[in-house]
């Protein structure tokens, strides 16, 4: 069986555009700006609910159709109320250009049951074209140490968590240092590692580093706090185009206080690079509901 590639997987399938109405004007249509249906997908959700970085990642393609660059640099969302699987609207628009650097503003909406739109987030993100990048790098930053694949658990192995549907469309592996709420006996560190992938084996791109960053169980699993933790903001970095191979994610929250948390994430690709950094402020609840 021939694995899926860039553009021809499930993915990309479910994170797919299309545009309603070419309102862009100058610029071969990339000015201006521009609204495009989505579907919101039931296989990338957990208890019912969209996962934020699938979201970001499908707000992301239509911003990049909409803006003269097609690569994101620092992607920003705000999470205004539960997406559940469905049709969904983005209405995107330019709201600065430079020559290296595009910036842009998405929201998507969806019909409530009294025929209402309802905006589901918004983001505010810049593009650019990440092959231009030059081949400097200083950093102090080092790739985590996460035993190989095969010493690993499988997401889908850790009970609520593994229940959900987005595990079956990706190949996570925790490093069992971060993964001991598996087997009843957490670390109690903030700390969640992993390998990332798609089970259908598509190769990772910079779209995907947005879902990567927000896909790993939430950090307080380790803090023995088992609950839904929805985002209430996201920023992802992309850094570089990752080689392909599975990634390493690397997430750790130093203080939950009050019932919100922050995450931090590195994401690095199979030749040691750092490809992408993200913040989220979450919130741990005992489960979805439609606020």
């Amino acid at each position: 069986m021939a694995l899926a590639s860039i553009g021809n997987s499930e993915f990309d399938r479910d994170t797919a555009i299309t545009s309603r109405t070419p309102e862009a004007t100058g610029d071969q249509g990339h000015q201006g700006s521009a609204v495009h249906d989505a579907h919101i997908h039931e296989g990338w959700t957990l208890l019912g609910a969209a996962n934020g970085g699938y979201l970001l990642a499908i707000t992301a393609r239509a911003l990049a159709d909409t803006l003269p660059h097609s690569d994101p640099f620092t992607v920003t969302a705000h999470y205004l109320s539960v997406t559940r699987p469905g049709p969904a609207v983005i209405r995107s628009s330019t709201v600065h250009r430079r020559r290296s650097l595009s910036t842009g503003q998405a929201s998507l909406f969806q019909t409530a049951e009294d025929g209402t739109e309802v905006e589901r987030l918004r983001v505010l993100a810049t593009y650019g074209d990440l092959d231009a990048l030059s081949d400097d790098v200083r950093t102090t930053a080092k790739p985590p140490g996460i035993p190989p694949r095969e010493h690993c658990f499988a997401a889908g192995d850790g009970e609520g968590f593994g229940a959900a549907e987005i595990v079956a469309r990706l190949d996570m592996r925790l490093d069992p240092a971060t993964a001991g709420w598996v087997t009843g006996g957490p670390a109690g560190r903030g700390e969640m590692r992993g390998w990332f992938d798609f089970a259908d084996g598509r190769d990772p791109d910079p779209f995907s580093l947005l879902l990567a960053a927000d896909a790993l169980p939430p950090t307080t699993f380790d803090l023995g706090m088992v609950g839904w933790v929805p985002t209430v903001e996201l920023t992802v970095h992309v850094r570089r185009r990752p080689a392909p191979g599975p990634l390493r994610v690397a997430v750790v929250t130093r203080n939950l206080a009050g019932g919100f948390l922050e995450e931090d994430a590195e994401i690095w690709d199979s030749e040691d690079r750092l490809v992408a950094q993200s913040r989220q402020l979450a919130r741990l609840l005992n489960g979805p509901s439609g606020a």
